[in-house]
C-alpha cells in the first residue's frame, strides 16, 4: 500500500514537467512549420501568468533582462538576409531590455515583422515600433509608451508639481519629479528615433510626443484603426499558425473556468445580420 501511495506522489510530481516538455515540443513544432511557411526566423515573447509546481502559484511576467539576452541570441544567430517574425504578447516590461530589443530589430537588415494576436502594451508596443510591419489581430491592441516611476506615471508626477507648485511638495516628490523628466524625454527621444526609420522627422515627433507624454492613460488600448492614424504600417491577415501557437501558452488552471464555449469552428448556412430573426 506504502509503495502505490510513494508512486502515486512520484507521478503527481512528474506530471507537470512531462505536461510542460509536451507544450513546448508542441510550440516548436508550430514555431518551425510557420518559418518554413514564411521563410524566417520565427521568435516568440509571450508573457502570461503561468502556474508553477503543484501549489498554483502565479507568476506575473513581464518583459526583462534575461528576455532581451534570450532575443538577441536568436538575433544573433539569425543571418542577416533572413527575415524575423516577432510573435509579442506582453503588457510591457523594463524600459531598458525594452528598447535593447527594439533596436536589435531595427537594425537587422531583413524585413522586421511583429505579430501581435491580442496585446503588446508598454514595451511591447517599442518593439512594434521597430518592426518594418506590424500584423495585428483585428481586435488586438498596442498602448501608449509613457515611462512609469514606480507605481505613478512620469507625466502624472510633473502634473501634480505644477499643480501644487514646487515649494508645496516635499523633496521626495521633487526628486521623483527630476528623474520623471529625465525619463520623458528619453523615451520620446528613443521613440523619436525609432520611427523617422519610416515616415518623416516632423510625423515622427508628433507621434512620439503623443505616444510618451501622458495624453493617455498607461493601459488605454490603441487599436487596429488607431495605429494607422498615427502613420504606422499595420496589416491584419494573422496566420493561423499564431492563433495556434496562442492556445499553447495556458492561463493558470482554475477550479471553475471564466469562459467556455465548444471549441470548434462555427459556420451558418443562413447569413443573418445584426437585428435579423
Amino acid at each position: 500500500m506504502n509503495d502505490l501511495f510513494f508512486l502515486f506522489l512520484i507521478l503527481m510530481s512528474l506530471t507537470p514537467a512531462l505536461r510542460q516538455q509536451i507544450l513546448e515540443a508542441r510550440r516548436a513544432q508550430i514555431m518551425r512549420r510557420l518559418e518554413q511557411k514564411r521563410g524566417s526566423r520565427v521568435i516568440s515573447l509571450i508573457h502570461r501568468q503561468e502556474t508553477v509546481s503543484l501549489l498554483g502559484i502565479g507568476i506575473h511576467r513581464y518583459i526583462s533582462i534575461e528576455d532581451a539576452e534570450e532575443v538577441l541570441r536568436a538575433i544573433r544567430l539569425t543571418d542577416p538576409a533572413c527575415p524575423i517574425d516577432m510573435i509579442v504578447h506582453t503588457p510591457g516590461g523594463l524600459v531598458l531590455a525594452a528598447e535593447q530589443i527594439a533596436w536589435a530589430l531595427a537594425q537587422h537588415p531583413a524585413k522586421v515583422t511583429v505579430f501581435v494576436p491580442h496585446y503588446a502594451m508598454s514595451g511591447g508596443t517599442l518593439l512594434a515600433l521597430a518592426a518594418d510591419e506590424i500584423v495585428m489581430d483585428p481586435f488586438a491592441v498596442l498602448g501608449p509608451v509613457d515611462p512609469q516611476i514606480g507605481q505613478y506615471a512620469a507625466a502624472s508626477i510633473l502634473a501634480a508639481v505644477r499643480r501644487k507648485g514646487s515649494g508645496q511638495v516635499s523633496d521626495e516628490t521633487l526628486i521623483l519629479a527630476d528623474v520623471a523628466e529625465k525619463a520623458l524625454g528619453q523615451v520620446e527621444h528613443s521613440v523619436r528615433q525609432l520611427l523617422e526609420r519610416k515616415m518623416p522627422a516632423a510625423q515622427a515627433a508628433r507621434v512620439a510626443r503623443l505616444l510618451t507624454s501622458g495624453v493617455w492613460t498607461h493601459d488605454h488600448p490603441l487599436r487596429v484603426e488607431d495605429v494607422r492614424a498615427l502613420g504606422l504600417p499595420v496589416l491584419t491577415d494573422m496566420p493561423p499558425e499564431i492563433y495556434s501557437l496562442m492556445a499553447l501558452y495556458p492561463q493558470p488552471t482554475r477550479m471553475r473556468p471564466s469562459v467556455e464555449y465548444v471549441p470548434l469552428p462555427y459556420r451558418s448556412d443562413r447569413p443573418a445580420g445584426k437585428g435579423q430573426a
